[in-house]
């Protein structure tokens, strides 16, 4: 296993296995619905209780990873929850009944939010100790992961129908990812003291102390964050369930050319992501969410009140590459407020993931999908609002990439 000896470089590369690990499990178990749908004897219904348990057990989670950070710190617990979250596969693969596979998967969920909040600040830490923007790039590694996860899924569904087969290879190499990732991650008394103003004003320049043990009431500005980081999820899931069927019911589009609303999401997310902490170094954190999500909203309703593919995939466009920074940049500054702000933060990221697409298909049943897509576009506008409350890291003080 090779070494990068720059240390920067080192850990960007550790946390980015970390980030690829999850995108990784996630669209594993998620490619194999419909045999494990089959497996079980499920119906929709129960396929829709199944995916939602993963969806409620992160967002419940947020006590427990609080303590858990302040307890383990983030480099224990990122490990922890990346090995735990590679052996639940198989565990999910050899569920004997319905009941047993729902307890999986809100452990799962459970996990899922462990890691997002450690990785996540390991992040932000590297960004602050080394001066350097890369936040953005690590979350592109997330989708790389789903796409890795889609190809090996493809693969073995080629060589064989075993779900235990499949979910073994695929946690071997979780389990690799983990490994890679030990070398490199920030050990706790290498990670910059990210509390309170004093700490913002001083970043870099400090080293971990003891953080306070008992979890305080969120400040205003956390609460903005939190406003920011669900109103951001809510639109980046809502766009990857419901653009398709825009796409085949209001734009007209052949049921071969309805997915291209998913990819082009998808697609322009993770170009986005890779020039995105250019662009905070250039521009600052603020100016690329609040432009961003404007650019997300606004260019959905110009592709609503056009009507037609065309405008529509342009507008998918707009929200895919508007959108994309928004979360990263949150999480920046969320860490920068400490561990417990950071936990609520992601919290409501995942409720947002949770809330949003059911959100949507209730206003689309009560009215039309044009107005389910208009909550959408609303939904960004109402993220550059909050980004224009929220205190952001200077770019000077993130120059490089």
């Amino acid at each position: 296993m090779f070494r990068v000896r720059d240390p920067f470089h080192r850990g960007q590369l550790a946390i980015a296995a970390l980030f690829c690990s999850l995108g990784f499990q996630y669209a594993t178990w998620a490619s194999r619905i419909p045999a494990l749908k089959s497996d079980l004897g499920l119906s929709a219904a129960e396929v829709g209780v199944l995916l939602m348990a993963a969806g409620v057990g992160a967002a419940v989670s947020f006590p427990l990873v609080a303590a858990l950070m302040r307890r383990l710190g983030s480099q224990r617990l990122a490990l922890l929850s990346a090995l735990c979250l590679a052996l639940l596969l198989p565990a999910l693969a050899a569920a004997p009944n319905y009941p047993v596979a729902l307890l999986v998967m809100c452990v799962d969920g459970v996990l899922v939010g462990c890691l997002n909040v450690a990785m996540n600040a390991q992040g932000a830490a590297l960004e602050t100790r080394f001066a350097r923007n890369a936040m953005a790039r690590l979350h592109a590694t997330f989708s790389g992961g789903s796409l890795l996860a889609a190809l090996l899924a493809s693969g073995m569904n080629a060589l064989t129908s075993a779900v235990a087969v499949h979910f073994t290879a695929a946690a071997a190499l979780l389990l690799l990812l983990a490994a890679y990732a030990r070398t490199g991650l920030l050990p706790e008394d290498q990670l910059p003291e990210q509390e309170g103003e004093k700490a913002r004003g001083e970043a870099g320049e400090k080293r971990v102390g003891k953080r306070a043990r008992k979890w305080t009431l969120p400040s205003r500005m956390t609460l903005w964050m939190c406003v920011a980081m669900a109103f951001g999820t809510v639109t980046e899931g809502a766009m990857n369930d419901w653009s398709a069927l825009y796409l085949e019911d209001v734009a007209d589009a052949s049921a071969e050319l309805a997915p291209l609303g998913i990819a082009v999401v998808s697609g322009m997310m993770v170009v986005a992501r890779l020039f995105a902490d250019g662009w905070r170094s250039r521009w600052g954190d603020g100016r690329v969410v609040v432009a961003g999500s404007a650019l997300a909203g606004a260019g959905l309703l110009l592709a609503l009140l056009s009507g037609g593919l065309i405008p529509a995939l342009l507008g998918f466009a707009c929200v895919g590459l508007g959108i994309a920074a928004v979360t990263p940049c949150v999480y920046v500054a969320a860490a920068g407020q400490g561990s417990d702000s950071l936990t609520l933060v992601a919290a409501m990221g995942t409720t947002g993931l949770l809330a949003g697409p059911p959100l949507i298909g209730f206003i689309a049943h009560a009215s039309s999908l044009v107005w389910g897509f208009a909550a959408v576009a609303a939904s960004a506008l109402v993220v550059s609002a909050c980004g224009t409350r929220i205190r952001w890291t200077p770019a000077e003080q993130l120059t490089r990439t």
